[in-house]
């Protein structure tokens, strides 16, 4: 089997009205600089991706889909290198492409080409599932008290388990945990993201004892700047609230690594991960946390179908992977541009279970959201 042609397709996907930030708050959320402009300063729905259309010589089409804001430069690059590749004599754990934001796209593709050439799904190419459905949170961005109680009430109606808010210090944390225990019971569990806005240790304390007390809390996850995980260690001693650390492979360019698990693990410094990245890379960190004792969930960019497929794969042959993963943007965007969307129910989104990545791009939709 060779590759013959690859079709590159930008698209722009906004959220509904009312999923992300309250309308009085103005918190853009994209962390990398993005055409000149400065870290967080571009909502993440307002910037493009790609999606990929893979053709081969044996008339099997594979799919992928970018993160957001990619390199064109460097997509160009590496579609001109896999021209007349063969997919089957890969190894798709180290594919044959440089590593960059760019690479996770291509390799949602090539485990499509795979699984429908050997007629299995994705996650038998990763030595089989753990589990047929996903555990799920629904999902929103920084709001106000009344929202935030709102939009969790509003998540546990539809079935959810918890919610994970954004948030930073001008938030009233407690209150929206006080305010969730009440309108959705102790046992709706909420994970506060600040992405490392906290700032230090001192700062997360002043209120630790408060959520404590409230005990809805799932964890803080990346609480303060990830650079100094002594910091983790550190709350992990000082409060009950479990400590996660988020590990965004996509985020080379801030220096995040694969060995940030390693290190983590080390210091002791963290109660659960979450884990961001492509198929063979999730699994990879999976399996290092697995033998440390320490569960994990999937990371996202609020993504569309085609990457949400590779996660929900990924997750199912991850043995550790039993925390509510961060596979929501069916939720959030306006389209996820597949025919048949990934149906969470109760917050659960079954594996797909057709050859490959086992979803189909829906032509009308593309052609509604492309751009450029």
């Amino acid at each position: 089997m060779r590759i013959t042609g690859i079709e590159k397709i930008k698209v722009v996907v906004p959220s509904k009205p009312d999923t992300v930030n309250s309308p009085e708050l103005r918190d853009p959320m994209h962390m990398l600089v993005l055409d000149g402009k400065p870290a967080w300063q571009v909502q993440f729905d307002q910037i493009w991706k790609y999606v990929y259309r893979v053709w081969t010589d044996e008339g099997i089409e594979g799919l992928g889909e970018s993160y957001r804001g990619v390199n064109s430069q460097v997509v160009d690059g590496i579609i001109a290198s896999l021209i007349g590749a063969d997919p089957m004599k890969m190894n798709l754990r180290d594919l044959p492409i440089a590593w960059s934001r760019e690479y996770d796209g291509f390799e949602a593709a090539m485990f499509d080409l795979v699984g429908k050439k050997l007629g299995v799904p994705t996650y038998r190419l990763l030595g089989g599932a753990y589990r047929e459905a996903i555990d799920v949170d629904c999902w929103t961005g920084r709001r106000t008290t009344a929202d935030a109680v709102r939009k969790a009430r509003e998540g546990c109606e539809a079935g959810f388990h918890g919610i994970k808010f954004k948030c930073n210090l001008q938030d009233d944390v407690v209150a929206w945990a006080e305010g969730v225990r009440v309108a959705c019971g102790p046992a709706f569990r909420i994970v506060l993201d600040p992405n490392a806005r906290f700032e230090r240790p001192a700062e997360v304390l002043r209120f630790a004892r408060q959520l404590e007390a409230v005990g809805n809390i799932q964890c803080l996850e990346d609480p303060v700047p990830r650079w100094n995980l002594h910091w983790y260690r550190l709350l992990r001693e000082k409060t009950a609230l479990p400590i996660a650390l988020h590990v965004a492979l996509p985020y080379l360019e801030l220096g995040q690594m694969l060995q940030d698990t390693v290190k983590a693990i080390q210091l002791e410094a963290v109660d659960y991960f979450n884990f961001n990245c492509g198929i063979a890379n999730f699994v990879r960190m999976a399996d290092v946390a697995d033998a440390a004792g320490i569960p994990c969930w999937h990371g996202s960019e609020v993504d569309l179908g085609i990457l949400e497929a590779a996660y929900l794969h990924a997750c199912a042959a991850a043995r550790n992977c039993t925390l509510r993963s961060d596979i929501f943007g069916e939720l959030v965007r306006e389209d996820d541009l597949i025919l048949a969307p990934h149906e969470i129910k109760n917050g659960r989104a079954p594996v797909p279970q057709a050859p490959g990545l086992g979803v189909q791009l829906d032509p009308k939709a593309v052609e509604k959201y492309r751009v450029g």
